[in-house]
């Protein structure tokens, strides 16, 4: 129950962590996710909060599954 639990909390943090960090990108380059319509710059935002939240999302995961779980230890 506590492994599910950290890779629920795990997983969360890392798609909401990475889909910040692609909305910043977004925002940092010019292209607004809230802008007005679906304009060139407003679907590339898109994708880049996409983007940052599913490689947000693998990085958590291989982190959680890179550390030694309690059961592996002698």
């Amino acid at each position: 129950m506590k492994e599910l639990l950290a890779q629920g909390l795990g997983d969360a943090v890392g798609f909401v962590v990475g889909a910040l960090l692609g909305f910043f990108a977004g925002q940092w380059l010019g292209c607004d996710v809230f802008d007005a319509g679906y304009s060139a710059r407003s679907m590339v935002g898109i994708a880049l909060v996409g983007l940052g939240g599913g490689l947000g999302l693998q990085a958590a995961r291989r982190w959680l599954h890179g550390k030694p779980s309690e059961a592996n230890t002698p």
